[in-house]
């Protein structure tokens, strides 16, 4: 490997520290990620429109007499569904396929003042509606572990990018899954923060908090420089809060108790992922505490996101029902439910929601954190929308598979899903780290213990290629 590739994989925190230091300058970095853009971008489709004025921005860091922002020429991807003004956005919808927006997104605002050198637009699909990313503007991307298989969604671009040195974080967003799953199965880390912590604006959805921002990165250290560059309320959003650790760094206290449960969604788990997850909750047992094995039975939530996914969707796209046969079929599916939807469904739904904050109010009085599998299966074929099967048990609908991680986002609290082994077939497995409210400082620093104690490495990515066909 070159020694500009080796400094693209670097972390970014790693990477902060050189680049503050001048050992490295931002026109080096950013030239160590173009080479690992041309290299494999290709066979993944992770970016899919690059930042033509990549090598003038970073330039332009260097000549700067401003103080070197906590993000000091860090290459940093954008999802395909969040603004960056004068940049192809697409939100991988045919209705947008030359869209370029005038302003950036208040996320994009606050990483280009903290000195973030913009790589381009990751991809995911349509609207962000999906957990598997591919779409009719720029078809599929594939996995780096394994060019056959899907990185999941909606995340997918940034996660493929992230983990083979394209960019050091990612910016994406999360509804259901959208961090973590591609997290998982790219062998990466996704965090969901807390509901308003990095503020989603522009939105037609002031008020939801179903969906939130966050990061994608290759250690729990780069999610928290992330946090601290993008973190914090805004005028701009009734549900902005601040940050409860400003360094979203933190030292664990001794004799934590914890707890895992192997299925919260109860749809049913692979043997194998179930193995490489207790064993890290055994890791955990014994370096920060007790880890109990319990069952947490959240399934009433698998009804409840339904109902109420259709319901934020409706709101967010409800000026886009007289295109809805111009739409792909999970988001026009996920619109036509939302429409039919009554009243009495949307109150029973919200119920269980309530139910489901009640247990885990009453799961933090005995236990810190929990631990939970990300995903129950491996990552499947991409040319599948999603798995027809999880451990026998068939799927309805394209998201009844991701209820492991779409049942936990119905409670608002911070999630952390980090790498802990691999599955029988070599893949990633991620593992969720559940907190209290707002404390991703917490979340973080388990993570970070399973990440030193388990590490899976990165992918070999002309291994990947040269051993598995492909079509571009």
């Amino acid at each position: 490997m070159k020694a500009s590739e080796d400094l693209a994989l670097r972390p970014a925190s790693i990477l902060q520290q050189m680049l503050h230091k001048g050992d490295v300058s931002p026109t080096d970095v950013a030239r160590a990620c173009l080479g690992r853009i041309e290299a494999y971008n290709g066979a993944l489709n992770a970016i899919v429109t690059q930042n033509e004025r990549m090598l003038e921005d970073a330039r332009a860091l260097e000549n700067s007499t401003r103080p070197k922002g906590p993000l000091y020429g860090i290459p940093v991807g954008i999802k395909d569904a969040t603004d960056v003004a004068g940049m192809r956005t697409t939100y991988g919808s045919p209705l947008f396929a030359n869209h370029v927006p005038r302003k950036d997104a208040l996320v994009v605002q606050r990483l280009r003042a903290a000195g973030a050198v913009i790589v381009g637009k990751t991809n995911t699909p349509e609207f962000a509606v999906g957990g598997a990313t591919t779409n009719a503007v720029f078809g599929p991307t594939r996995n780096p572990w394994n060019l056959q298989r899907t990185p999941g969604g909606s995340t997918g671009g940034g996660a493929a990018a992230v983990a083979s040195g394209m960019i050091a974080l990612a910016e994406g967003t999360d509804l259901g899954g959208s961090l973590r799953m591609p997290a998982s199965f790219c062998g990466v880390v996704g965090l969901r923060p807390s509901a308003g912590l990095v503020p989603l604006v522009p939105t037609s959805h002031h008020w939801g908090r179903m969906s939130v921002a966050g990061p994608i990165a290759r250690t729990t250290d780069d999610l928290a420089l992330f946090l601290r560059a993008t973190s914090g309320p805004t005028l701009e959003s009734p549900l902005g809060q601040p940050a409860s650790h400003p360094s979203f760094r933190q030292n664990l206290p001794a004799g934590l108790r914890l707890a895992y449960c192997s299925d919260v969604a109860q749809i049913g788990i692979q043997e194998d992922i179930q193995a490489v997850c207790q064993r890290a909750a055994d890791v955990l047992a014994r370096t920060v505490g007790t880890v109990d094995t319990l069952k947490l039975d959240l399934s009433a939530g698998r009804k409840a996101f339904s109902i109420l996914r259709g319901q934020h969707l409706l709101a967010v796209h409800l000026h886009r029902l007289g295109q809805i046969g111009d739409l792909g079929a999970n988001l026009g599916d996920n619109l036509q439910r939302g429409l039919r939807t009554t009243a009495r469904e949307l109150a029973e739904a919200e119920r269980a929601r309530s139910v489901i904050w009640r247990q885990f109010r009453n799961f933090f009085q005995r236990y810190a954190y929990l631990l939970t599998p990300c995903m129950a299966v491996s990552p499947f074929p991409v040319e599948h929308d999603y798995p027809k099967t999880v451990a026998g048990a068939r799927m309805e609908t394209y998201y009844d598979w991701f209820a492991p991680t779409s049942v936990l986002s119905l409670t608002g609290v911070p999630i952390c899903c980090v790498p802990c082994g691999l599955d029988a077939a070599g893949l990633p497995v991620g593992l969720q780290v559940v907190g209290r409210p707002r404390d991703e400082a917490g979340v973080l620093a388990i993570s970070r213990v399973l990440e030193h104690s388990l590490p899976i490495g990165l992918p070999d990515l002309d291994r990947t290629i040269s051993q598995v066909p492909y079509v571009l």
